[in-house]
């Protein structure tokens, strides 16, 4: 179990600052090793009592599941103890594989990759997803822990009543920081990223999220414009600030920035911000702020591709995982875990205070108020596809 470190001074300061005035994740994907086996029991056995009494998925005969689920995940995004506790509780083995970016998600399922049985798009991909017509509605019948959701999460902009999806984490995109090299300054603004006077003064100590949506949100929020903006305009703005700062940018990743900063090979890292408390509890200088610009919220879900749907042993061992990540006690396991905010209101009780208290976790509603929603962009998506093809080719 990691120990959460408690926020640093700096969270204060932006907090104090937002009264006075006003997130995901590209690299190849690669498959992770797959958890250990047990032995596989003859028939699924009755699922063991929780510690905190949570309410499961009922046992039923073991022709309804398959002996193996297949997850396709963001990498480190789970604590790996929860597929042993769902092996020995129901005789499942959880296979994982992982992937770096929602765009390598689609890119995959898009190109005919078939066997996953739950996927965890991120908000604005669920969207694109649904529209595409490639996700399996749920059968909130058949999930118990459906009503631990907290009711802000169930009737979402990008996927109205959770047909197609239900929450799994939500967080911010913001800066990670090395406050040893700060000092008593903070990085509290997009203009240390995508200024150029200012952006020099750390070339080549600072990475961005490798990720076109995220990147394309944070210049457009330092522009003063709408992460989601369509207006060719603003976005050919973004390109071309982007375009002005890469030669100071590190390198463009998603998935090792938070240990690129621990190690000190860069001061400065746009990411999420479940990463960035991962490596506090080793180095107590790192920091993380969301910009007072504002930034992007975001959640990652839990969906079934619709090819699932036509095999009714694959769907129902897919609906038992769902179910079984929705449980109270497996909900706050993974929040102390990856340092993610959860949607699941039933497990707050579980949940340490200094983690529900802490404004880089759970912001305040004043921070709140400055955050988007990343939502499909219809026919500007083309035309940021072009512009991230043309930044990256640069």
């Amino acid at each position: 179990m990691k120990k959460l470190v408690v926020l640093s001074l700096v969270i204060v300061m932006l907090v104090l600052a937002a009264c006075g005035g006003q997130s995901a994740k590209t690299a190849e994907p690669k498959p992770a090793e797959p958890t250990k086996a047990m032995e596989q029991p003859t028939k699924a056995p009755e699922p063991t009592k929780a510690a905190a009494e949570p309410t499961q998925a009922p046992a039923e005969a073991a022709a309804e599941y398959a002996d193996t689920l297949n997850f396709y995940n963001w990498s480190e995004y789970i604590d790996p103890e929860i597929y042993d506790m769902f092996e020995k509780e129901y005789g499942i083995k959880v296979v994982e594989s992982t992937f770096g970016s929602n765009e390598d998600l689609l890119a995959k399922l898009q190109g005919g990759a078939t066997g996953f049985d739950v996927i965890v798009p991120s908000d604005y991909m669920v969207a694109t997803m649904i529209e595409l017509d490639m996700l399996a509605p749920i059968d909130h019948s058949k999930l118990e822990n459906y009503k631990n959701l907290d009711p802000l999460f169930t009737d979402p902009p990008y996927d109205p009543g959770l047909k197609y999806s239900i929450p799994y984490m939500w967080g911010t995109t913001g800066i990670g920081y090395d406050g040893a090299e700060f000092g008593d300054e903070v990085p509290d603004s997009w203009s240390y990223l995508f200024d150029p006077e200012v952006a020099k003064n750390y070339a080549d100590q600072y990475s961005l999220l490798n990720d076109s949506a995220e990147v394309f949100a944070a210049a457009l929020k330092y522009l003063g414009y709408s992460a989601n903006s369509t207006d060719p305009d603003e976005i050919n703005a973004a390109r071309d600030v982007i375009l002005a700062i890469k030669p100071y940018v590190h390198t463009f990743d998603s998935e090792q920035f938070e240990d690129l900063l621990a190690s000190g090979e860069i001061v400065m890292a746009h990411g999420w911000s479940g990463d960035v408390f991962t490596v506090m509890e080793d180095n107590e200088d790192i920091g993380y702020v969301i910009p007072k610009e504002g930034g992007v919220v975001w959640a990652d879900t839990l969906a079934i591709p619709k090819e699932v749907a036509s095999d009714p042993v694959r769907y129902n061992t897919a609906l038992l995982w769902i179910d079984f990540l929705n449980r109270p006690d497996i909900a706050a396991k993974n929040v102390e875990y990856v340092y993610y905010a959860s949607p699941n209101a039933a497990a707050t009780d579980l949940i340490p205070a200094e983690i529900l208290e802490d404004p880089g976790i759970y912001p305040p509603q004043e921070v709140m108020d400055r955050m988007e929603w990343l939502k499909p962009l219809g026919d500007a998506q083309k035309l940021r596809d072009r512009a991230w093809t043309e930044i990256k080719s640069q």
